[in-house]
C-alpha cells in the first residue's frame, strides 16, 4: 500500500508539472526537456556503464542539448521554414562523434560510436519532437495537439492493463517483456480510441480531423506508445537492468515513464504534417 500510495502522488504531482510546464509553453518547455534529457541520459549511460560498455557521457549530454536548443522554434525546428536546424545540429554532433573516435579510439571504438550515437538518437532526438509538436500550426493548437498523445498513452496504459489482468491469455512479447499481453495490446487500442475520439469530437479539433482521422489517428499513437514500452523493455533487458534508474519514486527511473511518449509525441508530430496538414 505504501509503494502505491507513493506511485500514485508521484503520478499525481508529474500530471500537474507537465501541464504547467505544457501551459506556459516556450518559458518552461525549454528548459524542462533539456533536464528531461540530461537526467534521462544519465540513467542511458548508467546502465551502460554497468555492463562495461563504454559511453562518450559528456559529448552526449551536450550533443543531446544542442539536438533539443535546435528543435526550439526561433531557430526554425520545422521543415515549413525551408531547413530543419534539428538534422544540421544531428550532422554536426555525429561528425563531431566520430572525429573524437579517430582521434583517440582506445580498444573499442565502435561499440563507444554505437551506443553513444544510439543514446543520442533515441532520447534527445525524440525529445525534440515535443518542442516541434507544441508549436503546430501554432502556440494555441498546439497545446491541445501536444496533450492529445499524453492522454491517448494514458488511456493506452490504462486499458493495456485492465483488459490484460481480465482477459490476458496471450504473450505479445514473452522475451521481452512476459506481462504483455495480446489481449492487453488490443484494449489498450480500443480505449486510447474511444478517449481520442471523444476529445476530438468535443474540442475544436473536430473542425480539422474527421472520424476517420481519429480512429487512424489512435491506431498509431497507442501502437506507437506500446512499442515505445516494449522497446525500453528490450533496453533494459539487454542490459541487464530491472529500471532505468530511480528518479522518480515508486515508478523507477525517468526513462520508465518517458518510454511510451518518446514514440507517441513523434508519431503525433508526423501524423499531423503529413495527414493533416499535408507536409505544410
Amino acid at each position: 500500500m505504501e509503494s502505491l500510495r507513493t506511485r500514485v502522488l508521484t503520478s499525481v504531482v508529474g500530471f500537474l508539472v507537465v501541464l504547467l510546464v505544457l501551459w506556459f509553453g516556450r518559458v518552461l518547455l525549454l528548459p524542462a526537456l533539456l533536464l528531461l534529457s540530461t537526467v534521462a541520459l544519465r540513467e542511458y549511460v548508467g546502465m551502460c556503464e554497468r555492463q562495461d560498455l563504454d559511453v562518450r557521457r559528456k559529448s552526449l549530454y551536450v550533443g543531446g542539448a544542442a539536438l533539443i536548443v535546435a528543435a526550439y522554434p526561433a531557430f526554425g525546428g520545422g521543415p515549413w521554414d525551408g531547413i530543419s536546424w534539428r538534422e544540421v545540429a544531428l550532422a554536426f554532433v555525429l561528425g563531431y562523434f566520430l572525429i573524437l573516435e579517430v582521434i583517440s579510439p582506445g580498444e573499442r571504438p565502435l561499440e563507444r560510436l554505437v551506443y553513444s550515437v544510439f543514446g543520442l538518437l533515441y532520447i534527445p532526438w525524440l525529445l525534440g519532437f515535443f518542442l516541434l509538436l507544441r508549436f503546430l500550426p501554432d502556440a494555441e493548437s498546439g497545446f491541445a495537439f501536444l496533450l492529445l498523445p499524453l492522454i491517448a498513452t494514458f488511456a493506452t496504459d490504462v486499458g493495456g492493463f485492465f483488459f490484460g489482468q481480465f482477459f490476458g491469455r496471450r504473450k505479445l512479447a514473452p522475451e521481452v517483456s512476459p506481462g504483455k499481453t495480446v489481449e492487453g495490446a488490443v484494449g489498450g487500442l480500443l480505449l486510447s480510441f474511444v478517449v481520442v475520439f471523444a476529445l476530438t469530437r468535443l474540442t475544436f479539433v473536430s473542425e480539422v480531423w474527421s472520424a476517420y482521422d481519429a480512429l487512424l489517428f489512435a491506431v498509431l499513437v497507442s501502437s506507437a506508445s506500446q512499442l515505445g514500452d516494449l522497446a525500453e523493455s528490450l533496453i533494459k533487458r539487454s542490459l541487464k537492468a530491472k529500471d532505468s534508474g530511480s528518479s522518480l519514486p515508486g515508478h523507477g527511473g525517468l526513462l520508465d515513464r518517458l518510454d511510451s511518449l518518446l514514440f507517441a509525441v513523434p508519431i503525433t508530430y508526423l501524423f499531423l504534417t503529413v495527414v493533416v496538414y499535408g507536409g505544410g
